[in-house]
C-alpha cells in the first residue's frame, strides 16, 4: 500500500466516522472517561500501597534478624543383659524455639558482612504498661541504641514534636507515638512510669514521633537499650535486628541466604506484611476490572455504531470494490476508524488522568485508622498510563475488527443485485 493509498484510505475512513459524529463522541467520551479513571485509581491504590510500604520499612526495617531454631538431641545407653560393654545412641527429638538472640554482638557482625547490608541496629522489646497521673495503657517498649537505630529506620523524620537530640542526651528520655501521648494526654517534658513485669521506673517524655500508621503509633514508644533492660529484666540478650537493605525488593533471597549462613529465623518485609500486600493487589485488580468494564462498554457502543456504518454504506463499499479496492484495503479503511477514536480517546484520557491526578491529591481530607494522612495520596507512574492504553487498545481493535471483516466481505455483485446483508 503506497502512500497516496493510506492517505486517501484514512480521508475515507475519516468521512465515514464523522457520518456518525454523535455516536462515536459518545463511544469516544467512554474511552476518555474509562481511561482516565483507570489511571487515577491505579494511582491511588499504588499510591497508598508506596506510602504503607515506605512507613514499613522506616519504622521496622526490610529485615529482621530473630529467634532460631536449636536442635534437640538427647542419647541413651543401650546394652545387652548381663553384658559389660554398653554403647549410647543419639536421639533427634526435634527443634527447640529460642526466642531472641542470645549473642548479639556476634550476629550483628555477622549481619553486617554481608554486602547488601546497608546497616543492622539491635532492638529489645517488650510489653510494658504506660502510666501517667491517672491514665494507663499498654504498649511495646522498644529499647534501641539512638546512633545505629536512626540508620536503620525514619525515626529522626517522624518526630512531630521534641527532639532527637534531647533524646540522645538524656538517659531517662522516651519517645511515645503521636496516638499514644494523645490518649495519655501527655506533652513534651510531662514525667511518664513505664511498669514491667518485674520493675517500673520513672521516664520523662522528650518526644512524640508519628509514623502514618496507627497501630504504630498507638503501641509503639523507645527508651535507651539500658534503661529497657532494667524494665524488662533482660540484660543479655536482645529481641530482634533490624536491617535496612540498598534493594528491599530483593529482601526474601537476601533473608533465605542470610538465614542459612546464621541460623537465625530471618524475616523479609514482604513476609511479614503479606496480608496487607495482598489486600493491596486484591484491590489494584479490583479497580482495573471495574474501569475495563467502562471501556469494555464504550467498545461495544464504537462496534455498534461502525456496524451500522457497515449497513448503511454497503453500497458506497461496493462501489470503492468496483474501483479497484481490494478486501484488504476496505478491512484497513474500517480499522483506521478503529485506529483513529483509539488514539484520540487515549491521549484525552491519558490528559484527563493527569488533571484529576494532580486535583485529588490537592483534597485536604483526614484519614485515620490503617494510615494517618491529610491528603490522598497519588502515585504518578507512566506505567499506569501504558497499561491503560494497552487495555484501551484490545478493547477498541476488537470492537473495529468485527465490522471491518464484514465491510471487507461485501461484494459488488451482491449489492447491484439487491442481495448484500
Amino acid at each position: 500500500m503506497g502512500r497516496n493509498s493510506l492517505q486517501l484510505n484514512f480521508r475515507i475512513a475519516l468521512r465515514l466516522l464523522l457520518s456518525k459524529r454523535r455516536a462515536m463522541l459518545m463511544s469516544l467520551a467512554g474511552i476518555v472517561f474509562g481511561v482516565a479513571l483507570l489511571i487515577v485509581m491505579l494511582a491511588q491504590t499504588s499510591g497508598f500501597e508506596g506510602f504503607f510500604i515506605r512507613t514499613i520499612l522506616g519504622t521496622n526495617g526490610a529485615l529482621r534478624v530473630q529467634d532460631r531454631f536449636q536442635e534437640t538431641v538427647t542419647s541413651m545407653v543401650a546394652a545387652d543383659e548381663g553384658a559389660d560393654d554398653s554403647f549410647e545412641v543419639a536421639l533427634r527429638e526435634g527443634q527447640t524455639y529460642v526466642q531472641g538472640i542470645q549473642n548479639p554482638r556476634q550476629v550483628l557482625e555477622g549481619v553486617l558482612a554481608f554486602d547488601s547490608v546497608v546497616d543492622a541496629s539491635p532492638v529489645l522489646r517488650g510489653p510494658v504498661r504506660v502510666t501517667s497521673g491517672f491514665r494507663s495503657e499498654e504498649g511495646r517498649l522498644h529499647g534501641i541504641d539512638a546512633t545505629s537505630y536512626i540508620a536503620v529506620s525514619d525515626l529522626d523524620r517522624q518526630i512531630v514534636s521534641g527532639s532527637l537530640g534531647d533524646f540522645a542526651v538524656q538517659p531517662d528520655g522516651i519517645i511515645l507515638g503521636s496516638v499514644l501521648a494523645d490518649r495519655l494526654g501527655l506533652r513534651v517534658g510531662d514525667p511518664v512510669l513505664l511498669r514491667g513485669a518485674q520493675e517500673q521506673r520513672r521516664f520523662r517524655l522528650v518526644a512524640i514521633f508519628e509514623s502514618g500508621i496507627e497501630l504504630v503509633d498507638r503501641v509503639h514508644f523507645y527508651a535507651h537499650m539500658r534503661e529497657a533492660r532494667l524494665v524488662l529484666n533482660e540484660f543479655d540478650s536482645v529481641s530482634y535486628i533490624q536491617v535496612t537493605l540498598d534493594d528491599p525488593d530483593r529482601a526474601p533471597e537476601i533473608a533465605a541466604h542470610m538465614s542459612q549462613v546464621l541460623g537465625y529465623h530471618v524475616a523479609s518485609w514482604q513476609a511479614r506484611e503479606r496480608s496487607w500486600l495482598e489486600v493491596f493487589r486484591a484491590l489494584k485488580l479490583s479497580s482495573a476490572i471495574s474501569m475495563t468494564t467502562i471501556l469494555v462498554i464504550a467498545g461495544l457502543g464504537m462496534f455498534n455504531t461502525l456496524a451500522i456504518i457497515v449497513m448503511e454504506r454497503a453500497r458506497e463499499i461496493a462501489i470503492l470494490r468496483s474501483f479497484g479496492y481490494s478486501r484488504r484495503d476496505i478491512l484497513s479503511i474500517f480499522l483506521l476508524q478503529g485506529v483513529l477514536v483509539y488514539v484520540a480517546g487515549t491521549l484525552l484520557g491519558w490528559l484527563s488522568a493527569a488533571v484529576l491526578t494532580r486535583i485529588i491529591e490537592s483534597i485536604p481530607i483526614r484519614i485515620r485508622g490503617i494510615f494517618s494522612t491529610d491528603h490522598f495520596i497519588m502515585h504518578w507512574s507512566f506505567n499506569h498510563y501504558l497499561i491503560a492504553a494497552a487495555i484501551a487498545f484490545v478493547v477498541v481493535i476488537t470492537a473495529a475488527l468485527i465490522p471491518a471483516r464484514r465491510a471487507s466481505l461485501v461484494e459488488p455483485g451482491a449489492v447491484v443485485r439487491g442481495t448484500s446483508g
